[in-house]
């Protein structure tokens, strides 16, 4: 198992993690959770929600089989970029022309008074996707190289460049603040451009491009676009579930009481950081190797990298989930509760995150044994496991928002993510947990677990005891 490259990954993502939390505490302080964030969460969650879906994976899932199995290269890399770059850019135009009904859809339960203060915010945010586009097809081509500390840092650049606009506009009316972080989300996505061009010069890897440019009309590469063509469409389905829910959460929390869209924005930023750090790191990491290895007839070793990373993952994911559970509330507390955010809030947004929690483990794992299908060109399979999990999710949330509120939206969630794992260990088999399982490391675990479960209850009343 690649351990190197999931620990550069995995701290490159850290540190972006830590500065996004941070640039979130600056926000919570500068505009709690109010009607101005809701707005600027409203604009920031569609270009958000793309950058999850392509850096985290769905772009890349699709483009490197087909890339690596390429005999041309550089043309194939740079027609499939042209075709998305020139539809990015016509769709930018229109929403920026029009942005008031891609508002509307964002928050279905608002009046046309808020959505028309709204629509601006969000003309200026969609620019961003454009970006970050590049960035994922420029990252795409480093993991190729298996480099992969430039991406995982580059979204410090990001939050770097919008804590900025907080310091600068603290004090600042809400309005003004929520205009300040807009433009630095476009200017984060120019930075992590920049910072992705030079990683490509060092490498070498312009001159695939300069290749591609140059010989774009002397090489047949149909056959190579139609099979990416096949693969991306599931691929996006397949890595988009907990986006696409998440994303249909933020718009049935504008039928819920003021602030549930940011109850679900803090908690689910927090909620990303172990899922980011360990799954995500880990499964970038070793998707072009598996790739690689099964596109050899390497099967053996592909699934002994699974094996190891299935223990690593699961120990680190249960001790995450058990914290975030079990010490809700001091970390809510300690991460946002100062300025316009108050105790009420604190409370509102500790329960949204033990809801989400309760989800960590199946997606995290799921994003694990995703990569396996995904590396098998069993993107199709993926895609429909995704809208099982998917149907669940929403399923849940008109149901449970009932009952919960914003509560209810975080856990529907994780009963998708459940759903989604459970459909997706079904198609790596079994039979291949059951051989996981026997092993030393199935008691370690519980004993482990059970003495970090015990320690973090005894924590928690003494930092409760503590912080009230």
């Amino acid at each position: 198992m690649r351990i190197k490259s999931i620990f550069t990954n995995s701290f490159g993502i850290l540190f972006s993690r830590v500065t996004g939390l941070f640039r979130d505490v600056l926000m919570a302080s500068a505009l709690g959770a109010s009607v101005w964030s809701d707005m600027f969460f409203v604009a920031f969650k569609l270009p958000n929600l793309f950058r999850r879906i392509f850096a985290e994976g769905a772009f890349t899932q699709a483009f490197m089989p087909s890339f690596i199995a390429s005999r041309h290269k550089g043309v194939f890399a740079i027609n499939v970029f042209m075709r998305f770059i020139l539809f990015l850019i016509g769709f930018s135009i229109i929403i920026t022309i029009f942005p008031e009904p891609i508002t509307k859809l964002l928050a279905w339960g608002w009046d046309s008074n808020l959505i028309e203060q709204t629509s601006t915010l969000t003309a200026i945010n969609f620019w961003y996707l454009d970006l970050i586009f590049v960035v994922t097809f420029l990252a795409t081509l480093l993991q190729y190289k298996e480099h992969f500390a430039t991406t995982a840092l580059s979204t410090a650049l990001l939050n770097i460049s919008m804590i900025s606009a907080l310091w600068l506009y603290m004090h600042k009316n809400p309005q003004s603040v929520a205009y300040a972080l807009s433009f630095a989300v476009v200017i984060g996505g120019l930075l992590q451009v920049i910072a992705h061009l030079v990683a490509i010069r060092k490498l070498n890897l312009h001159k695939i491009l300069y290749g591609g440019v140059k010989y774009q009309k002397q090489k047949d590469i149909t056959q190579e676009v139609d099979k990416f063509n096949k693969l991306f469409i599931p691929g996006i389905v397949g890595n988009s579930t907990p986006q696409i829910s998440a994303f249909i959460d933020t718009i049935l929390a504008t039928f819920l009481i003021s602030g549930s869209v940011s109850y679900l924005f803090y908690a689910n930023r927090v909620f990303q950081l172990p899922l980011a750090v360990f799954a995500i790191a880990t499964a970038t990491a070793l998707f072009p190797s598996i790739s690689k290895a099964l596109k050899n007839n390497q099967e053996q070793q592909a699934y002994q990298n699974l094996k190891k990373a299935f223990w690593f993952l699961l120990f680190l994911l249960t001790g995450a989930m058990l914290g975030g559970i079990l010490l809700a509330e001091p970390i809510v507390w300690l991460l946002f509760e100062r300025g316009k955010f108050t105790i009420t809030q604190t409370h509102q947004t500790m329960q949204v995150l033990q809801m989400y929690m309760i989800g960590l483990i199946p997606f995290g794992l799921s994003k694990l044994f995703s990569m396996f299908l995904y590396a098998s060109h069993k993107h199709k399979k993926a895609a429909t496991f995704a809208i099982y999990s998917l149907i669940a999710s929403v399923s849940s949330s008109l149901i449970l928002m009932q009952f919960l509120g914003a509560m209810g939206l975080a856990l529907a969630g994780s009963i998708g993510g459940w759903v989604l794992f459970y459909f997706t260990l079904k198609e790596v088999g079994f039979d291949k947990l059951k051989e996981f399982i026997k092993s030393k490391y199935t008691l370690y675990y519980i004993v482990c677990m059970s003495i970090f479960a015990f320690i973090l209850y005894m924590l928690n009343i003494s930092l409760v005891d503590m912080i009230r």
